[in-house]
């Protein structure tokens, strides 16, 4: 049987399990429907032209966990930043575990979908906000609201700024020996509030993972979210991630994405900006190898008047690596004095290496800012010869230029410890001890 027939075929035991009022049933209902016509994405659509997932659909992935595997901190301390304090919503095979994770409702709510789905004292935000911004041109979107029961609910209400960051990580253990996660999370920052969020997928197996995620953001008046994603999972791990965010008047959203490893990764990154005066920054870093393949498909949608948006990508890609940058972005016919800024540059090690970059402009209004660039090439022989002419070897010579090329990325990064823990990871992947901390 296909995996899209197995996904078709196992809603019905889904739905039966779970308790959810008849809203959340017809919206289920309808989603597989969706996912059921549409399908999987192939290569024949423009979005999906340089990312091939005939490699990833073709195991038998289980829908549901036979068993909840006992891990204790032990085993994932490692995966975690542990060195401040953070609220943690752990999942272990897609379901929460309670003992590794600390949730809140003082003052803030951070805890589970399935709570919120349940319970009638969410039922006004789930009721606003659930499902409200997620696209259909993607089946993957779809197939996910069908079978949407855990993830993370985060809600922090109006003028409150949370005390700590948030730790959003799905591991897998191998119990099967194919699964498939499907996390979906929803997070509403109210007026004037804000929040820290670190997010990661990661595989604990070598048994073939396909994670496929879903993020809805909503970003009310003056509201700042600042969002990290940290990508590193092994070459049996796939995940397809979409993130949607809506912003109000005078938001602050800012999306780091740092993409180090797996065997497939799709993000889909979609901002949408409803007022005016509102910034956003989507910024990542890519250095894969082998034959890795990271796909960036983002929209920056400017919809109102005097807003900003800055998008900087940056891809390391060895030996017979794939690198895709599909950047979007759409300025309105009333959405006059914007600036918007994107960039994509990229270093190929190996000849045997692939980057296929497609910046895109629709520009409707006449009178804004907006720029775009995009460069693909190999390490500076002048800027090596100059390194090497002051006793520095080879190998950290490349690994300097490469950690600079990358280090504008790190610079808005607001956490320090996020940013020391990624400064080491580019060093490992780049092999070297870079001997200083940021």
């Amino acid at each position: 049987m296909e995996l899209k027939d197995k996904l078709i075929s196992s809603f019905l035991a889904f739905e039966e399990a779970c308790d959810v009022d008849s809203d959340i049933h017809n919206l289920r209902c309808e989603a597989i429907k969706e996912f059921e016509t549409m399908g999987f994405p192939s290569k024949k659509q423009e979005a999906w032209k340089y990312t091939s997932l005939n490699s990833v659909l073709k195991y038998d992935y289980s829908v549901f966990p036979k068993k909840e595997d006992a891990i204790e901190y032990r085993d994932i301390k490692k995966y975690l930043i542990h060195d401040i304090d953070t609220y943690n919503l752990i999942f272990i095979d897609g379901i929460f575990s309670s003992h590794l994770s600390q949730t809140t409702h003082d003052k803030i709510d951070v805890c589970l979908m399935s709570s919120a789905m349940a319970k009638p004292k969410y039922k006004g935000i789930i009721d606003q906000y659930f499902n409200k911004i997620v696209s259909k041109e993607n089946g993957f979107n779809s197939l996910n609201t069908a079978f949407a029961r855990e993830g993370a609910f985060i809600h922090i209400p109006k003028n409150i700024a949370a005390n700590k960051p948030v730790q959003i990580i799905n591991f897998a253990t191998g119990n099967e020996s194919a699964l498939m996660i499907q996390p979906r999370n929803l997070i509403v920052v109210e007026e004037n509030a804000q929040i820290q969020i670190i997010e990661r997928h990661q595989s604990l197996t070598d048994h073939p993972v396909l994670t496929n995620s879903v993020t809805e953001i909503f970003a009310a008046k003056r509201a700042t979210v600042d969002y990290y994603k940290i990508q590193n999972d092994r070459p049996s791990a796939s995940l397809i991630d979409n993130t949607f965010i809506d912003q109000k008047d005078d938001s602050n959203c800012s999306m780091h994405t740092f993409s180090f490893g797996g065997k497939l990764t799709r993000n889909n990154l979609n901002f949408y900006q409803r007022g005016e005066h509102i910034d956003s920054t989507l910024k990542g870093i890519t250095i894969i190898e082998d034959k890795q393949h990271v796909d960036h498909n983002t929209l920056v949608h400017h919809i109102f008047p005097n807003c900003e948006s800055h998008q900087d990508y940056k891809g390391i890609f060895a030996e017979k690596s794939t690198g895709v940058f599909n950047g979007k972005i759409v300025v309105e016919k009333e959405a006059q004095k914007i600036n918007a800024f994107q960039s994509n540059n990229n270093i190929l090690l190996d000849d045997s290496a692939t980057i296929n970059s497609k910046p895109q402009l629709e520009i409707f209004a006449d009178d804004v800012k907006c720029s775009h660039g995009c460069t693909i090439g190999q390490l500076d022989e002048d800027s090596l010869f100059y390194l090497r002419s002051r006793g520095i070897p080879l190998k950290e010579a490349k690994a300097l230029l490469m950690y600079a090329f990358a280090n504008n990325v790190l610079e808005s990064v607001k956490i320090p410890e996020i940013k020391k823990r990624i400064t080491h990871q580019i060093a490992l992947k780049l092999g070297v001890s870079l001997g200083f901390d940021l």
